[in-house]
Parts: C-alpha cells; sequence; structure tokens
C-alpha cells in the first residue's frame, strides 16, 4: 500500500467520503477550502488509495510543545468502514510514525475519544499507549 499526499484540489476531495465517516460534521460542499484553510497552519493530508479510490485518509500536523518538543499530532486518522482491519489504517499508522522519526520527531500522539474502544484496540497493538486525559469545554 503506498501513502500519497493529498496536494491537488481533486485529492483532497476524494478525501472526503472516507473522512466524513469519521467526521460526518464536515460537508462536502465547501471541504477543500477549508483542508487549505488547515494548511496555513501546518495541516497535510494523506491517503491510500486502491483501484482509484481512496480507503484511509488521515490528517496531521507538526507541533512545538514544552513537554515534548517537537511533534507529529495525528488530528484525524479512518479507514473506509466496509475496508477496516484490512491494513489500511495500519500502512497509514506506520508511515506516519515513520515521518515522525525521519523528521526529527521526540513523539507521535493522537487523541480518540472515549467512546472509540475498536480504535483504542488498534492503537494498543501499535505499541501505542494513553500518556494523558484531554479535557474539554464546549462554548
Amino acid at each position: 500500500m503506498t501513502v500519497h499526499e493529498a496536494e491537488t484540489d481533486a485529492e483532497i476531495e476524494a478525501c472526503h467520503p472516507v473522512l466524513a465517516q469519521l467526521r460526518p460534521h464536515v460537508p462536502a460542499d465547501g471541504f477543500v477550502a477549508l483542508i487549505r484553510r488547515l494548511e496555513s497552519g501546518g495541516y497535510r493530508l494523506a491517503y491510500i488509495a486502491d483501484e482509484d479510490t481512496v480507503r484511509a485518509v488521515a490528517g496531521y500536523r507538526y507541533l512545538d510543545q514544552l513537554v515534548h518538543g517537537k511533534v507529529l499530532y495525528v488530528d484525524d486518522l479512518v479507514t473506509e468502514q466496509e475496508l477496516r482491519s484490512q491494513g489500511y489504517g495500519a500502512a497509514l499508522l506506520d508511515w506516519l510514525y515513520e515521518l515522525a522519526q525521519s523528521t526529527g520527531c521526540a513523539a507521535f500522539e493522537l487523541d480518540s475519544g472515549v467512546h472509540r474502544a475498536a480504535a483504542h484496540r488498534f492503537y494498543f497493538r501499535h505499541r501505542m499507549t494513553i500518556s494523558a486525559f484531554h479535557f474539554t469545554r464546549p462554548c
């Protein structure tokens, strides 16, 4: 499986159907413009396609933190629902981890909703640990 970075508007648009399975509140209309705006803050989309159809997507960025230094942070990681457990997510996660290592990151991080037990099992299998609680308060 080959990981690609979404650079063109067409590549970004092709990622929406899969990403929307994780982020259903993000509409297709205006999706490319939204990603372009996020890119100005360092956000990037990576994807795996099979038979010219996107099967898995990851959104990531680099952060500089006092606690860890340079970090590759994964905002979004999702595989097409019908194709989960077929290696797409693992290939993307491995690619992201290798990217973190090759770019001098001190850590590789992501948050996962507390209700996503299957995702947590996946992350544990990939030697990730729970290192903190993430607190939030809606405005």
